[in-house]
């Protein structure tokens, strides 16, 4: 049967990637993809940015985590030739050349201030354009590094061909005190946040290293695969869910009250033992709250499962034009420039993805879909 909550989950968390983008945009650090807030940072804090700092020590591992667990149960059904030939179209696909078809323009609006100011002067059409198209990865980060952890998942079972990893983690975690072990897991969630370099260096590529993050992404989807794929694991956390998410909250409380203010996406503060602790509490958490609560599907719940993935890919294109163009030509209140901000997210991106989704070329490119989903 298939895990409705996982699907739900999925979907649910897209749509707190999509709010988390909103207010980032205007995020008051100048970190990389926005565009500035409203206060002189660091003296005049935007207390909508606590948003940012409830949603990002989380919510993206839990995307890794349940792609950890969809994997599991793809390969249990495909060969890993099959599963490998979908995952590229579906992920690397819209993840590379989807740059040069559909994110040039997410691009356009990352650059164009740096165009007005006379930095590309000099470089030809075809160089800007090149520019505009890496410059528009944004959100596709996600996919592109998914891609090459599925390669690293297909070498772990080369390597372990009968599997013993698997099942070995199965019966370890799921004894009595197995809640206890898979809480611990969290050390290697820690762990994984001291593999981002710590004092990154100007005009370098250790910034980007540092955004994708890939050896702490590796840790939660290896463990989705391993461990959290199991139906006793699952049940374990369906039943604690409640002291679970109060602890996740109790702590997250602590990180925030302590730490507001702070630039949260440092690597300092991303390798801090309270914000690992966190947000592992709350991946855990809110597993098992959907594993308790919310294992069915309906109408909108199945629209959403097909089509969330979709929506994460087109969605900040909305956010960066309107974003932009709000900030630049406008006098707004900048309350007024969220909430328009968000009905726009919420209600362009599915109908731009609605779009895109019926040109046969588009949909291939941009969405890695070969035939229009019913």
């Amino acid at each position: 049967m298939r895990k409705h909550w996982i699907d739900n989950l999925r979907w649910v968390t897209v749509l707190l990637v999509l709010l988390y983008h909103v207010v980032y945009f205007y995020n008051n650090k100048g970190v990389f993809g926005g565009i500035g807030g409203f206060g002189a940072y660091p003296d005049v804090p935007q207390y909508q940015d606590v948003v940012m700092y409830v949603l990002y020590p989380w919510f993206m591992p839990l995307l890794f985590l349940l792609a950890g667990i969809s994997a599991r149960y793809a390969l249990e059904k495909h060969s890993a030739r099959d599963w490998l030939k979908a995952r590229t179209r579906k992920l690397l696909v819209p993840g590379t050349i989807g740059l040069f078809v559909f994110h040039w323009m997410v691009g356009y609006f990352n650059t164009v201030e740096a165009t007005r100011q006379g930095v590309f002067d000099g470089v030809p059409a075809v160089g800007r354009y090149f520019i505009m198209a890496f410059s528009g990865t944004g959100p596709l980060w996600f996919i592109q590094v998914l891609w090459l952890l599925s390669l690293v998942l297909l070498l772990v079972r080369r390597i372990d061909g009968q599997e013993r990893l698997h099942g070995a983690s199965g019966k370890a975690f799921s004894v009595k005190y197995g809640l206890v072990w898979v809480i611990l897991l969290g050390l290697f969630f820690w762990l994984g946040e001291k593999t981002l370099i710590m004092e990154p260096r100007p005009q370098s590529f250790d910034g980007l290293w540092n955004l994708y993050k890939p050896l702490f992404y590796l840790v939660p989807f290896l463990l989705g695969y391993f461990v959290f794929s199991h139906d006793a694991v699952q049940e374990k956390l369906s039943k604690a869910w409640i002291p679970l998410m109060v602890c996740a909250i109790v702590s997250g409380g602590i990180l925030i009250g302590t730490t507001f203010g702070q630039d949260n996406t440092s690597p300092q503060y991303l390798g801090s033992p309270l914000n690992c602790l966190y947000g592992w509490l709350m991946c855990l958490a809110m597993m098992g709250w959907f594993k308790s609560k919310f294992d069915r599907t309906g109408a909108f719940a199945a629209y959403m499962t097909r089509s969330s993935y979709g929506i994460y890919i087109v969605h900040y294109l909305v956010i960066a034009s309107l974003g932009y163009m709000m900030k630049i030509y406008t006098q707004l209140p900048p309350w007024s420039m969220y909430a328009i901000l968000t009905v726009a997210v919420f209600t362009l991106s599915p109908l731009l993805y609605e779009v895109i989704r019926r040109i046969p070329l588009m949909r291939w490119c941009v969405l890695g879909e070969n035939r229009k989903q019913s």
